[in-house]
């Protein structure tokens, strides 16, 4: 649970990096928390008549609306942990192709040790210890 919300600790934090586990558990918890809110507007017929309406639609676009900048944030950190510049969330905007590079991305482990853009995430007091020791 944690990780699922360290992107909204980390709102609009666009510098260091952030393993793979923080994006995809706040992803995880961002697409089921839509389609929990979705099944509701469809249930309440949110959806039907043509026309969208009804309270849980609006929430979903509030929703989506509020997490556009730590999902950005979040995939940025992914970015930087990979040693890559955060301008590669351009990307996202290559149509067809775009996204699923991205997704590639999202799914590569990290660089090892330190880059430019911070310390390694996973890198633990422990391990940093046995160094020392």
């Amino acid at each position: 649970m944690e990780y699922m919300l360290l992107p909204l600790k980390r709102y609009a934090d666009f510098s260091g990096r952030s393993r793979r586990k923080e994006y995809w558990m706040f992803a995880l918890g961002y697409i089921l928390l839509a389609i929990v809110i979705s099944l509701l507007a469809v249930a309440t017929g949110g959806f039907g008549e043509g026309s969208p309406s009804g309270p849980f639609f609006w929430l979903l676009i509030l929703l989506m609306l509020a997490l556009i900048v730590p999902s950005l944030a979040v995939q940025v950190r992914r970015f930087h942990d990979q040693d890559k510049s955060g301008w590669f969330i351009l990307l996202n905007f290559i149509p067809y192709v775009g996204g699923l590079i991205v997704l590639v991305f999202m799914c590569l482990d990290g660089t090892r040790g330190d880059n430019r853009f911070g310390p390694d995430p996973k890198q633990t007091a422990a391990d940093v210890a046995d160094v020392f020791s």
